[in-house]
């Protein structure tokens, strides 16, 4: 897709800063490497200013450039990304539980937090042989369409519920739940029965994502944490004992009240016997086709 650059006055009185973020903000999930004309364009910068600016940013090690001469964003900023307080706490504690649940359904894992509308994933745990996903480390999707996003929006507050009904919802596949009213029935489930179920909302491929909350102090939702498997080859409802399960480990580590007693999940529901606190995934095996 070409982007059409809008320059303005309002680019000239961009602090040196401002126009350091406006190069790194035009790389997307969709535009991992852009050539230095593409950063110009996109950015709204003078090419002049953006080489200059590209050449601090790669000595600093923020881009990185291929033998093309294209850029793409250099390890300092995941290394910068990997120390951000709520996600490096967030996953020292939840990765041995998500590995152990990996290990017991064969799925791909994901561990994401909310940030604005979107759902960014702080950890992800790719299956061999798994369906193919487009989550990974720091990947940023909107709230709607994923199942961990799903959850992050049905336990927000009202306000900010309304908040992202209220805007143009985009669409990703046919499956896609873009119809505020539709979209609002089914966060009220997700709330009801503490998971979300989401089949090929993100992706065109027949994959189905189940996504539960997951808890921390005075029990408040943190984040979220999902599986993903290919459609067909194993029931929801067989996915669930281990992804509630693990999740109620993950938030008593966090310290969430109610994920110290032994009669209640993560969410709130009783919780299925069999349940281990140090290894609560290995339990279920529940192996795809």
């Amino acid at each position: 897709m070409t982007v059409t650059p809008i320059r303005t006055a309002k680019n000239d009185r961009m602090t040196a800063g401002q126009r350091m973020l406006a190069v790194l903000e035009v790389f997307g999930p969709d535009d991992l490497s852009l050539t230095l004309s593409e950063i110009s364009r996109r950015s709204g910068l003078t090419l002049s200013t953006t080489h200059r600016l590209v050449g601090e940013l790669r000595d600093w090690g923020a881009l990185d450039r291929a033998i093309d001469g294209r850029y793409s964003i250099g390890l300092r900023i995941l290394e910068l990304g990997s120390l951000t307080p709520r996600g490096l706490r967030l996953r020292e504690v939840a990765l041995p539980y998500l590995g152990d649940l990996q290990h017991a359904t064969n799925a791909n894992v994901h561990l994401a937090v909310r940030d604005g509308h979107d759902v960014i994933y702080v950890e992800s745990l790719l299956a061999r042989d798994c369906v193919r996903v487009l989550s990974r480390i720091g990947g940023r999707w909107p709230l709607h369409a994923t199942g961990t996003g799903q959850v992050l929006l049905a336990f927000a507050s009202s306000e900010f519920r309304e908040e992202v009904l209220a805007t143009k919802l985009r669409r990703f596949t046919p499956r896609t739940i873009t119809d505020p009213d539709k979209l609002r029935r089914v966060l009220a489930e997700v709330r009801q029965t503490g998971v979300a179920i989401a089949e090929g909302q993100l992706t065109p491929e027949d994959a189905l994502a189940l996504a539960v909350p997951l808890r921390g102090p005075k029990d408040h939702v943190v984040a979220a944490m999902g599986v993903t498997v290919k459609a067909g080859s194993v029931s929801p409802r067989a996915l669930v004992p281990a992804l509630a399960t693990t999740a109620r480990a993950i938030s008593r580590a966090l310290g969430a009240p109610s994920a110290n007693s032994p009669h209640t999940q993560a969410h709130g529901s009783p919780a299925r016997a069999g349940g281990h606190p140090s290894r609560p995934a290995e339990s279920y095996h529940v192996r795809s086709a």
